[in-house]
Parts: structure tokens; C-alpha cells; sequence
């Protein structure tokens, strides 16, 4: 198992194909996803599935007002909840957990 799995996006209507990768919010309780610099996103990422680190910050907004904003990095295989995260892991740095 890994921290960072590597899927393909396909979005044939908008002719859209590249790969992105999904971690586990254990904040959130789901998957996020990020796409790299090259390949139309906007992250870096060291390419270790294990022990990864992204930057910059991710920031997943799932609301108008930003009540459900989840702001993070992912360093050496951890992740930092930044204070302006909804949920109860703001502020603090967890272990990344392993993805199925």
C-alpha cells in the first residue's frame, strides 16, 4: 500500500487526459486529489508514494463560503491541517494515511 495513488483522468467531453493523484483526508474522512504543474495543475510532488511532498499548500473548498475548506500540505509523508480547515484535525500534523 501507499500514501499517494496515481490514476489516469479522462473527461472526453472537454478532450481532457492526464494523471492525477488521490490521498486519503483523514480530516474529511475521503479522497482529495491533485494534478501536477506539468500536467495542467497547479502542484509539485517529489514522486514518492510512501514518503511523498507537495507543495504548494492544497486547498479543497466544498462550499460558497469556504465552511467546508480543507487547507493542507503534505510533507514527508504527513499531513499539516492549516487553522483555516473545517473539520477537528485543523491545526494539527497527522501521519498521511495509506490508500487503497
Amino acid at each position: 500500500m501507499a500514501k499517494i495513488k496515481k490514476i489516469e483522468y479522462i473527461d472526453d467531453g472537454k478532450k481532457i487526459h492526464h494523471d492525477q493523484y488521490l490521498y486519503h483526508c483523514p480530516g474529511c474522512k475521503y479522497e482529495h486529489a491533485f494534478a501536477l504543474n506539468t500536467e495542467g495543475g497547479h502542484h509539485s510532488f517529489n514522486g514518492d508514494l510512501n514518503n511523498p511532498v507537495v507543495s504548494p499548500s492544497l486547498v479543497h473548498d466544498f462550499s460558497p463560503n469556504h465552511e467546508r475548506r480543507c487547507h493542507s500540505y503534505i510533507k514527508d509523508g504527513k499531513i499539516q491541517f492549516l487553522s483555516d480547515c473545517w473539520h477537528e484535525l485543523k491545526g494539527q500534523t497527522v501521519e498521511l494515511p495509506e490508500i487503497e
